[in-house]
């Protein structure tokens, strides 16, 4: 019995190494955390990750698609899930982790960047909105839901008054204007963020 024969890749066909795209990815992040998304360009990204332009292409038609996929990608990771047991432990885990991540230096540097350019574009508001808005909505929707099963909160709470009301002065003070956290700030805004949603 003889053995089969391998398969061969087709002639011409595009093969694309997954090392190359993370690196492009990893660029993608870089070139607009230094330049911003108007600046940024398909030559940029494919200097700083070392290939040539026709890998990025390859990959995404434009930079816009680039960083909508991306932007996508973060979205569907999700946010976890708080599981502490009690509504005050909940909403300052689901604080730390915001603030964890509003803080890293790339993200402080890109998040705002998109949020000037989703004015412009519809496209980009509709990844934004995903990544910031409707992952931490269904967390918030799940702390609330477990918070009202223990007797935490009323039943008529709704989950997206209290995601405004948790999580917008830390939104305010790291992408709005730009201040450091002082120190304490997370637990103060805790324990006044849960005596907010239980008045």
């Amino acid at each position: 019995m003889t053995e089969p024969t391998p398969r061969r890749t087709p002639a011409g066909a595009a093969v694309l190494r997954e090392d190359v795209t993370e690196a492009i990815r990893d660029a993608v992040f870089e070139e607009l955390a230094a330049v911003g998304f108007a600046r940024m360009s398909i030559e940029g990204i494919a200097r700083r990750a070392g290939v040539g332009k026709t890998a990025v292409y390859r990959r995404w038609k434009s930079k816009l698609s680039l960083v909508l996929d991306l932007v996508g990608a973060f979205a569907a990771q999700g946010v976890p899930v708080p599981a502490t047991g009690s509504l005050d432990g909940d909403v300052r885990a689901l604080l730390e982790m915001a603030s964890y991540a509003l803080r890293h230096p790339i993200a402080s540097q890109v998040i705002p960047d998109l949020l000037v350019e989703a004015a412009r574009q519809p496209e980009i508001a509709d990844a934004i909105r995903a990544v910031l808005l409707d992952g931490q909505q269904g967390v918030m929707a799940r702390i609330v839901r477990e918070a009202v099963a223990r007797g935490e909160l009323p039943e008529d709470t709704d989950p997206a008054e209290a995601l405004d009301l948790v999580v917008g002065p830390l939104y305010w003070r790291l992408v709005v204007v730009r201040t450091p956290l002082p120190e304490g700030y997370v637990d103060r805004l805790a324990r006044a963020a849960v005596a907010g949603l239980r008045a």
